[in-house]
């Protein structure tokens, strides 16, 4: 039998143009949760909402397990998050200092040989597989929009002023949209959750070639992508995770013939 084994790497930067860094990041590699925040609203505010909604989301999936419907892993993701962003939105309307506090967020929840994803907003996920990277989101984002109804080409849309014009993120209603996916994990990919400082400032080729050329250390992986955002300017918070998928053999009829062995010591 063959399961999946998940390595991680994590790193956030304030970059070179804020003085604080308003995003949250957190992996929980025992329970396969990954969960990527990008706060907005100032200091103190966009901290807090990303904080919130990475410990929340965390929480409630935990506490919440796991079952073996179809749809168990991606509902969960979905009450977790709206969760969340209830709780930023009344902590939004009760205290002056977080008014108008919100953040966007991507999960990843890693379940046997399975990936479920959520996101709102403009944080996304890519994946690394057999040397072709791809973009398992797409952007809540006045840009995706326009490019989505072809009014702007990704190419222009490179140049908008209008990059970080979100149109999804917890804490600016009292509701939210959810997006949910569901992959195939297979041995070998590469799952890299990112901020927009990020891929705002590195364009998807060059994302890809770091990853093909550093996979095998993940660490320093997470390291060169985030120095390449900051000499490209570096003009926002830049965070990183980055997941690789390996599959170990468990051996049934050893693990049998040692746990034996070590009840007759």
């Amino acid at each position: 039998m063959r399961r999946i084994h998940l390595e991680c790497a994590q790193l956030s930067d304030k970059g070179m143009v804020r003085t604080f860094n308003e995003d949250n990041v957190l992996c929980d590699r025992e329970n396969g949760l990954f969960v990527l925040a990008d706060g907005m609203g100032g200091y103190k505010a966009g901290d807090v909402a990303s904080s919130m909604a990475a410990q929340i989301i965390q929480q409630k999936i935990v506490q919440g397990g796991a079952t073996s419907a179809d749809d168990s892993y991606e509902s969960g993701l979905v009450n977790a998050i709206a969760s969340a962003n209830s709780q930023i939105y009344r902590a939004a309307r009760l205290n002056r200092d977080f008014e108008k506090m919100g953040t966007t967020v991507v999960v990843a929840h890693f379940h046997d040989d399975v990936l479920s994803v959520a996101h709102v907003g403009d944080s996304r996920l890519y994946r690394m597989r057999r040397g072709k990277m791809e973009a398992l989101t797409l952007d809540h984002s006045l840009l995706q929009e326009q490019i989505t109804l072809g009014l702007i080409s990704p190419e222009e849309a490179r140049l908008s002023h209008n990059r970080n014009l979100v149109t999804r993120a917890l804490g600016a209603e009292g509701a939210v949209v959810v997006d949910t996916q569901r992959f195939a994990v297979e041995e070998g990919d590469i799952y890299l959750l990112c901020s927009d400082g990020l891929n705002d400032m590195v364009n998807d080729e060059d994302i890809a070639l770091a990853l093909s050329t550093l996979s095998i250390k993940l660490p320093l992986a997470a390291e060169i992508l985030v120095q390449m955002a900051n000499d490209n300017g570096g003009h926002d918070n830049v965070s990183v995770i980055l997941i690789r998928a390996s599959s170990q053999s468990v051996d049934k009829a050893g693990l049998t013939s040692r746990l034996f062995g070590w009840l007759k010591r």
